[in-house]
């Protein structure tokens, strides 16, 4: 027997979530909820800013009523972090228990502008963008028989310790049901409070080793985490790391010793450093396969830009907001996959990503507002139309 999923089942089944676990009321006759939720679908689906995406529609609100919406149903950013947390846990049904693999990172979105009410709410950090200040974003994400998805979401301010940002989203992992078996961290993770955090919470984990210290060409050789680069051949090591504190932390290492073979254009040796604790790793060139499967969060950034409403707000909860509808439409589309559109095989379901990419999601969602508010396909001339374009 054969289904279809058609652009209303898709609508109705976001709108439905957003509904209920962002609490997103009425704000007027004009703008009910399923209005402006159809009007954020559009503007994601096109990229753009939501007035924008109300302005080319023909019928519906105006775009000033629809962002004094948009504001009404945004509170501070700890109950807007607490509900986006709630939506992503309710699109993962399939990965619960213990067992899964758990990845966590930090993801920033360049801003041109000034702070909104505090100086901590933009995180500063190398240049990208042509700019060093951000809006930083951690989270958490799931991995278990190729099933990938956004497990939490934490807003990030300037200057607060790792360990409380890392501590934050273990524990809304642990509420969503998960127990992870390892963790695989950046390596902007490796400091000495995280490290002791996963320790006091005999939670194994996995993270690259950023090489910093003496090089060997120094007087007294090599130095710090820089010894690793110069192994010729991988195996285990320890290091001990020690806070400006006092506070140390040892874990193991692994190198992986292995030819570039023409990867990224490049040639020759290359040695990858890994810190471990909590479990034996098999072999090092086991543990750079397993760190692989990590890089499935970065993928999951690039399809949240996809599908990021844009703005120009100073407003952090407003853009916490679009960013977690951003990841909860992309948990959609997964458990989609997941649970509708996947062929049932014994022992793990196939998935057919064809059948649905993620752009074909975003238009389904923009074609349901065009229906329900038509397109402003005609605008008003200052000149008359030429006679060999005439319709």
């Amino acid at each position: 027997m054969e289904y279809t999923l058609t652009r209303a089942h898709v609508h109705k089944l976001t709108a439905e979530l957003l509904t209920e676990h962002l609490k997103v009321t009425d704000y007027k006759r004009t703008c009910p909820a399923r209005t402006l939720l159809s009007l954020l679908f559009a503007a994601c689906a096109r990229l753009v800013s939501l007035s924008a995406a109300t302005a080319d529609l023909l019928r519906g609100p105006s775009p000033e009523t629809v962002r004094k919406a948009l504001r009404a149903n945004t509170p501070t950013i700890e109950i807007l972090e607490s509900r986006l947390n709630r939506t992503l846990r309710a699109t993962t049904p399939a990965c619960r228990g213990s067992g899964p693999h758990v990845a966590l990172d930090l993801t920033l979105i360049p801003y041109h502008g000034q702070h909104h009410t505090h100086e901590n709410e933009l995180y500063r950090s190398q240049a990208k963008s042509g700019t060093t200040h951000f809006h930083a974003y951690a989270s958490a994400y799931l991995i278990r028989h190729g099933h990938r998805v956004t497990l939490a979401l934490s807003y990030v301010r300037k200057g607060e310790d790792l360990a409380a940002v890392v501590k934050r989203l273990m524990r809304r992992v642990r509420d969503a049901g998960v127990r992870p078996s390892l963790v695989l961290l950046d390596r902007g993770f490796f400091t000495v409070n995280v490290i002791r955090y996963f320790q006091a919470a005999r939670t194994a984990f996995l993270m690259p080793v950023p090489l910093r210290g003496r090089k060997k060409d120094h007087p007294e050789g090599p130095g710090g985490t820089r010894v690793f680069e110069y192994w010729t051949t991988g195996g285990r090591g320890e290091h001990t790391l020690t806070h400006t504190s006092g506070k140390t932390a040892t874990v193991g290492i692994m190198v992986h010793c292995r030819n570039r073979a023409g990867r990224r254009g490049k040639h020759g040796r290359e040695r990858l450093v890994y810190a471990y604790w909590g479990w034996d790793p098999p072999s090092a060139a086991q543990v750079s396969q397993l760190y692989r499967s990590r890089f499935g969060i970065e993928t999951s950034y690039r399809q949240m830009n996809q599908c990021r409403a844009r703005t120009c707000t100073r407003n952090p909860a407003v853009r916490l907001l679009l960013v977690g509808v951003a990841l909860v439409l992309r948990n959609v589309w997964v458990w989609l996959h997941w649970s509708v559109l996947s062929v049932p095989k014994r022992g793990r379901r196939v998935l057919r990503l064809e059948a649905l990419p993620i752009r074909t999601l975003l238009l389904m969602l923009l074609a349901v507002a065009v229906e329900q508010f038509g397109i402003n396909d005609a605008i008003l001339a200052q000149q008359p139309i030429p006679d060999w374009i005439d319709a």
